[in-house]
């Protein structure tokens, strides 16, 4: 007897056309579908992760190698072979985290310099309300990292749209995701750095600017019609009041937990 041929989806019952048609043509599923085993998640790591021509790895050298162009082909609408910029930035948030826990064994929000200058001060009350509630506050953002690089980016794509408006034509939405894979620029840096902390000090400050760097250079390469010093300046000023904006949203994080303590 001949092996039995599959004549629909197991995912949406479309009818397909038997083990010749690779995916469906109405939901896009592997056709048929594989049973999970050895084979089956090595070779969803070398299409998904290690793939030379599409996937993660492909995406960050795109990403960090050429990031005008790439930013450029994202917003055109060529995005074939890239990765998806949030699922992107939740990677490479977790990777900072869980590697600056592993290797650097601190707080990534990167409080030491104050407590050091006020260690054995007797500080007055309400100073050290404020300092309890700044380590509370830290305390959330070590433990919510992801949602909080993720709740900063609406914030960061308004400045940006905001200080370009009459630059550029690109809408709320398109400097959303521009924002999003500058963000991840920063975050590969950062990730980098972790790994050479006992060689590089200060990995936190350095990283935020090499991303501030990264992210002007990125810009000048994406309007390359436009005038260098032109993007430069509004570059600069859009990444200085985004630092100012989200220090604000901390500070004003502090005096809230202040008040419910």
């Amino acid at each position: 007897m001949g092996m039995q041929v599959d004549t629909s989806c197991i995912n949406c019952n479309h009818a397909v056309a038997g083990r010749d048609q690779k995916y469906c043509p109405n939901c896009g599923q592997p056709t048929p579908a594989h049973r999970i085993d050895w084979h089956f998640l090595g070779h969803e790591l070398e299409h998904s992760v290690l793939h030379m021509d599409r996937g993660i790895l492909y995406s960050l050298k795109q990403l960090m190698g050429r990031p005008g162009p790439l930013l450029r082909d994202y917003i055109e609408g060529r995005r074939g072979n890239q990765v998806k910029p949030l699922l992107l930035i939740t990677m490479m948030s977790a990777a900072v985290l869980l590697l600056n826990r592993l290797l650097v064994g601190t707080s990534i929000v990167d409080g030491g310099a104050s407590e050091a200058l006020l260690a054995g001060q007797t500080l007055p009350a309400e100073m050290q309300r404020f300092m309890d509630a700044s380590r509370t506050v830290g305390a959330w953002i070590e433990s919510h990292f992801a949602a909080f690089t993720l709740m900063l980016l609406p914030i960061e794509a308004l400045v940006f749209r905001v200080v370009f408006n009459r630059y550029s034509k690109l809408n709320y939405p398109e400097w959303l995701v521009i924002t999003t894979l500058l963000t991840v620029q920063t975050f590969v840096i950062w990730t980098v750095l972790v790994l050479l902390h006992r060689w590089v000090p200060h990995t936190q400050a350095l990283a935020g600017a090499l991303g501030m760097i990264y992210t002007v250079v990125s810009l000048v390469q994406f309007f390359k019609q436009q005038p260098i010093w032109s993007t430069v300046w509004r570059s600069v000023l859009a990444l200085a009041v985004f630092s100012v904006a989200s220090g604000m949203l901390v500070f004003a994080g502090t005096v809230a937990v202040m008040g419910i303590g």
